[in-house]
C-alpha cells in the first residue's frame, strides 16, 4: 500500500468531507460527517479535524489541504478571496496557513464578483471548478454546480471570466415548506415522482422567465383545478426552478459555450434531465472526484515533493 502524503478537506457550512490521499494519488480511507462551519465554529475547528484525523491513524507530521467555508470569516482562518477576471490556476496560489497548528494546514481562497451591479462570491466551489477543468481549458465552458446555492462559472481559455449563484435549492426548501404551496405538495412521499411534469415546467420557465411567480402558482392551481398529484406539484416546482436557473445562467452565454454539470447523485439526475428536456448538450463529471482533483491540484503546487 502507498504510504500517505496529505489530507485533503472539505469543509462546507454544513458538512464534512475529509479524504486521506497517498503518494500516488489513491484514496486511502474517508470521513464524513455533518460538522460544518456551523457546528465547527463552536466546538472548534481544530478539535474537529483531530478527531477526524486520529480516527484513521494519520500520521502527525502529514499536511492538510483544505477548502470551504473553514476559510470564510466567519469560520477557522479567514483565507480571503481572489478577484474575478483569473486565471484558474490562481486559485493554487492564495492558500493560508493556519497558525499554532503541530502540522502544515493550508486554506484555499474563494472567488469573488465586485461588479457593484452582479456581487457575487464563492467559496468551496472554486476548488470544484479546478478539478473539473483542470488548470488548462480551451474555448467558453459553463461549469453548472447546483445545490442549496447553485453555482454558474463561466471560463475562456482558463481563465474565470464570472459567476452566478441561484437560490434554487433554498428556494424549493422555503416554498414548499413555508408558502401556500406546502398544501399542494402534502404527502408527497407517499407517490412516485412525476417526470413529465417536471419536463414540462422546465420547458415553461425556461422558455418564460418573466412568468416565474406565476409559473409557481400553477402548482397550487393546478391540483385544485385538475386534480394534479402532490408528486406532479413538487415536480412542477422543481423544473420551474430549475428552468429559470437555467435561462438566467445561458442568457450572457457566448455562442458555442460548453455546459459541464458538477453533480452527483439526485441533483445530477434531475439537472441532466432538466438539460435533456431543453436539448442542451452537456458533460457531467462527478463532484466528489472534481473536489478531490482540485485538492491534489493544490497540494501538489505547495508540497510539490
Amino acid at each position: 500500500m502507498t504510504n500517505p502524503a496529505y489530507v485533503a478537506v472539505d469543509w462546507g457550512t454544513s458538512s464534512f468531507r475529509l479524504w486521506l490521499i497517498g503518494r500516488d494519488g489513491t484514496v486511502l480511507a474517508e470521513r464524513r460527517s455533518g460538522e460544518g462551519m456551523t457546528s465547527a465554529a463552536k466546538t472548534g475547528f481544530s478539535a474537529v479535524l483531530a478527531g477526524h484525523l486520529a480516527a484513521i491513524e494519520a500520521p502527525e507530521n502529514l499536511p492538510a489541504i483544505v477548502c470551504g467555508m473553514a476559510g470564510a470569516r466567519q469560520g477557522w482562518v479567514e483565507a480571503g478571496y481572489i478577484d474575478v477576471p483569473a486565471p484558474l490556476a490562481s486559485i493554487l496560489t492564495g492558500a493560508v496557513s493556519v497558525p499554532g497548528e503541530s502540522r502544515d494546514i493550508r486554506i484555499l481562497p474563494g472567488l469573488a464578483q465586485r461588479d457593484m451591479a452582479r456581487p457575487d462570491v464563492m467559496r468551496g466551489e472554486e476548488t470544484q471548478l479546478l478539478g473539473a477543468l483542470g488548470r488548462a481549458s480551451s474555448g467558453a465552458q459553463a461549469v453548472c454546480m447546483p445545490g442549496t446555492h447553485s453555482k454558474w462559472v463561466h471560463v475562456t481559455d482558463s481563465k474565470v471570466t464570472g459567476f452566478s449563484t441561484f437560490m434554487t435549492g433554498e428556494l424549493f426548501d422555503v416554498i414548499s415548506k413555508h408558502t401556500i404551496l406546502s398544501h399542494a405538495v402534502a404527502g408527497v412521499e407517499e407517490q412516485p415522482a412525476d417526470a413529465a411534469a417536471f419536463e414540462a415546467a422546465v420547458s415553461a420557465a425556461f422558455a418564460s422567465p418573466a412568468l416565474a411567480s406565476n409559473l409557481l402558482f400553477a402548482a397550487r392551481s393546478g391540483q385544485l383545478l385538475h386534480g394534479i398529484s402532490a408528486a406532479a406539484a413538487q415536480a412542477r416546482l422543481s423544473g420551474t426552478l430549475i428552468g429559470l436557473e437555467i435561462a438566467g445562467a445561458l442568457q450572457d452565454a457566448a455562442n458555442g459555450t460548453t455546459i459541464t454539470l458538477v453533480a452527483s447523485g439526485r441533483l445530477q439526475a434531475l439537472y441532466e434531465q432538466a438539460f435533456r428536456t431543453l436539448s442542451l448538450a452537456f458533460t457531467a463529471i462527478d463532484a466528489d472526484a472534481a473536489v478531490r482533483r482540485g485538492l491534489s491540484a493544490a497540494a501538489e503546487a505547495i508540497w510539490p515533493n
